[in-house]
């Protein structure tokens, strides 16, 4: 086998969730039974937005979606390529001859059970399976996956995110919501005091769960990891603006952060975000919120999703 070749999974996989699972582990399968290496074709934005012109909020940046996919499945390659004008305008059958088995050597495909691919969206799950026959490709189209009834879904998890039910996301994502962001200087004021602060700077078109403080937990470039309490909002008591900030504060953790790049992974919703009448009661809500998370994680309840 040449090392080039690749059994490929398609998909854009916004949240990498318990469907992308099927198909990711499908593919790392094969692709060890094959002896070559397993990959993702995937897109750098979603290709909705590029068509209709409208943003679409995604669950998680183009990076994070490589590290979820290499760190949790064990995929060896995620190809992004950009989805462009030249990607739009290419027919279904020449996006599977020339691009997946003329450009990236795939012997082997795997998509969902609702994929849809080429220009207008023309190309099938039926159609993939028929070419991958004529050009004796290996092909797996992999079933919905539901959960207590609900098929798993990026835009049903984007709602939860939205709505801050970081808990029941997690469920059907399987992991945490993950954001991985660099840290800004912040203000800081009335927390930094308590705990080292990060402040985080959200990536474009991603979304952040509702207003509110969160149990999470942050993981340094080296690996270390820390429980945190971490605020998303406009921090009425210190800032009355309207700039979203997501600001955790971290547990057991004494160092400078700012410049660094951490990983943020959403546990459970603590509470709304209210305004204080002092930095003092402020103070004493996120020395609250502190042992609330950190009696979380000495529960041992939050590695797994919720029942």
């Amino acid at each position: 086998m040449s090392a080039k070749e690749k059994v490929i999974a398609l998909g854009f996989f916004d949240g990498v969730h318990l469907g992308h699972a099927a198909l990711l582990r499908r593919t790392v399968e094969e692709a060890a039974r094959r002896g070559v290496a397993s990959a993702v074709f995937t897109f750098d934005r979603p290709p909705k937005e590029v068509v209709t012109g409208i943003p679409c909020p995604l669950i998680n940046s183009p990076q994070d979606r490589a590290d979820l996919m290499r760190r949790l499945y064990g995929i060896q390659e995620v190809i992004m390529v950009p989805f462009d004008q030249e990607m739009m305008t290419t027919s279904w059958r020449d996006y599977i001859t020339e691009i997946l088995v003329k450009r990236h050597h795939a012997i082997h495909l795997v998509a969902g059970h609702d994929h849809h691919f080429g220009h207008k969206n023309q190309g099938s799950p039926e159609l993939l399976m028929q070419t991958c026959a004529e050009l004796g490709l290996g092909c797996d189209i992999i079933p919905k996956v539901e959960l207590g009834g609900i098929t798993v879904s990026s835009s049903y998890i984007r709602r939860l995110v939205e709505l801050g039910q970081v808990e029941r996301a997690h469920r059907y994502l399987g992991h945490p919501h993950t954001l991985t962001s660099t840290v800004r200087h912040g203000r800081g004021i009335g927390s930094s005091r308590l705990f080292p602060t990060a402040n985080l700077v959200i990536p474009s078109h991603v979304l952040v769960p509702s207003h509110g403080v969160y149990v999470t937990r942050v993981t340094l470039p080296g690996g270390s990891a820390y429980p945190a309490v971490t605020n998303v909002g406009t921090r009425p008591t210190v800032d009355n603006g309207t700039d979203v900030t997501v600001e955790a504060c971290l547990l057991d953790f004494d160092g400078d952060l700012y410049g660094e790049t951490l990983r943020l992974e959403f546990f459970r919703h603590i509470r709304d975000e209210i305004r204080f009448d002092s930095l003092e009661a402020l103070k004493s809500q996120i020395a609250a919120d502190a042992e609330t998370t950190r009696q979380a994680f000495l529960s041992g309840n939050l590695e797994g999703p919720p029942n």
